[in-house]
């Protein structure tokens, strides 16, 4: 099932490849070729990209399915696919590990397995290439050999392994590097007596983790590093201030008021704000995230008959204490910390970290549930069953259907459809004309004429107008004949124009219009 969902109809649902997703495999695609990226360089703590400074973990995992199936749609989303089907997996054992010596435990992992299996939104994190997904099977693969290691010390030597598994998720996704070391400093309190008594191997298997660490620690604090964070978080917006000093002055600018409203006070209901956003029901359970990419708007990250599993198997695990349950609420609380420092909450890319605990909840409640049942009257268990069965099976259905069947088409505009066709169209006959002058409005041009035209390495560097500002983001003005700009002032002969309908001069030859599935323009080929 969970190969089913991520792998149908890969390639054409999203309709389109975002910016990112065409920076990750074509990176992966000159990496392949040449062991660099497309500016020449080798990644070793982060691709350049647009200015973003990516971790590079995605990029290397990408070369052998662009190098097995071409630079495509499908090589590039493939490994997020494949990591979100080995998450379900993981997910089982990792649920057996924790509640080890229940009874329940293998219908407990079952039913977190089948949970996140059918998840709108670990589907939907997994069908496109988010590297956030792949960190977050690394976290989960982590915390199941960290526990499996230091269960009663006899297997200590797979600890090394675990670590690895935290180290390639920090080289994932920015998220992880806040999120890891908080979460292991947890996870050796939890078991500090076996990683004592085994001191030895655990100081062994510290070492190849803590070496391959040096460059990101040294890349951390570099202005590159920092120039994502300060474009993001709450923290740098100076609106916060201008408020807190208007209210102070207005309560009368004195000590008191200087001590009631000041910045670190406000900063610091901002920040409990935005972290309660991301436990929003509206959000969790209603529409999900307002972005597109990440929901389809009117199904939640979950399913609405979650809630009440999720609010009984809380109470209940709390209740229990079975196993390592403290785990759970544990690694949901601080998998939330760093996404509530963002602008933008709630998001459900910067929070994917906290899965698949919202599923072991909800599975711990079901199955609960469905023991009491067992005790309740033949009447009772004949109605309750089917009614359950009916109402996961319709919300499912109607998900599945609105993701298949009318999401590509509502939202193709969100995933920046268009470009392929205009790129082919271009490239076509590129030879008949002296420049093609390409719109920057639907945004990074120049990578989808790089992805789709499989230029090969370093022509970029060669054929390029490479412009990087002060701040650190990354502008290809020109590349070969192409020339990317807002908006093209003047219009001449001998030269191929690709723009939005909305800026197409009149008087102007079409040559052909690109639609979007809903049939509206997306982009316009025309000359003088």
């Amino acid at each position: 099932l969970a190969i089913a969902l991520r792998f149908w109809n890969l390639s054409s649902n999203p309709p389109a490849l975002t910016w990112d997703e065409v920076s990750w495999g074509y990176n992966a695609y000159t990496l392949g070729l040449t062991g660099r990226d497309e500016f020449g360089k080798i990644p070793i703590t982060f691709l350049e990209s647009f200015g973003d400074f990516k971790p590079p973990v995605y990029a290397y995992l990408s070369v052998i399915p662009v190098w097995i199936f071409g630079l495509n749609e499908f090589s590039t989303r493939f490994i997020s696919a494949l990591f979100g089907v080995l998450t379900v997996i993981v997910t089982y054992f990792l649920v057996l590990e924790i509640f080890l010596n229940s009874k329940n435990r293998k219908y407990y992992a079952l039913t977190a397995s089948f949970l996140l299996a059918i998840s709108p939104w670990h589907v939907l994190l997994s069908r496109a290439a988010f590297e956030a997904n792949v960190a977050s099977m690394f976290i989960t693969l982590g915390v199941f050999l960290f526990l499996f290691s230091t269960r009663d010390g006899r297997k200590i030597r797979y600890l090394i392994f675990s670590l690895l598994c935290f180290v390639l998720a920090m080289y994932t996704f920015n998220t992880s590097r806040v999120f890891v070391p908080l979460f292991g400093i947890f996870l050796v309190l939890l078991r500090y007596k076996v990683l004592l008594k085994n001191w030895r191997i655990t100081c062994i298997s510290l070492v190849v983790p803590c070496l391959l660490l040096i460059p990101l620690g040294l890349f951390v604090i570099t202005p590159q590093a920092k120039l994502r964070y300060e474009e993001v978080n709450i923290f740098s917006d100076i609106k916060v201030i201008e408020r807190v000093n208007k209210e102070a002055e207005n309560a009368g600018d004195n000590s008191l008021s200087n001590l009631i409203y000041n910045r670190r006070f406000a900063y610091g209901v901002e920040y409990m704000s935005h972290y309660l956003d991301n436990l929003n029901p509206v959000f969790l359970f209603i529409k999900g995230d307002g972005n597109p990419k990440f929901s389809i708007q009117d199904v939640g990250q979950m399913y609405i008959w979650e809630l009440p599993f999720l609010i009984i198997g809380t109470i209940l695990l709390i209740k229990r204490r079975e196993g390592s349950w403290i785990i759970i609420p544990v690694w949901l609380l601080m998998g939330i910390l760093p996404a509530a420092t963002a602008r933008e909450t709630p998001h459900a890319l910067r929070t994917e970290t906290v899965l698949p605990t919202f599923q072991i909840l909800v599975a711990y409640g079901v199955v609960s549930s469905l023991i009491y049942l067992r005790t309740q009257n033949m009447l009772i268990r004949r109605f309750a069953y089917p009614v359950f069965g009916i109402v996961i099976f319709s919300c499912f259905v109607y998900f599945i259907h609105n993701y298949f069947v009318h999401y590509p088409i509502k939202y193709a505009s969100e995933w920046q459809d268009g470009y392929k066709d205009a790129v082919a169209f271009s490239e076509a006959n590129k030879e008949k004309y002296k420049n093609i002058y390409f719109t920057k409005d639907l945004g990074r041009p120049y990578m989808y004429v790089l992805f789709y035209g499989k230029y090969p390495p370093n022509a970029l560097i060669e054929k390029g107008n490479i412009e990087r500002e002060a701040l650190g983001f990354v502008h290809v003005n020109a590349f070969d004949k192409y020339i990317f700009a807002d908006d093209f002032p003047d219009v001449s002969s001998g030269n191929l124009y690709i723009s939005t309908p909305n800026k197409t001069p009149k008087g102007s030859r079409i040559l052909r219009t690109f639609y979007l599935p809903n049939g509206k323009e997306a982009l316009v080929a025309y000359e003088k």
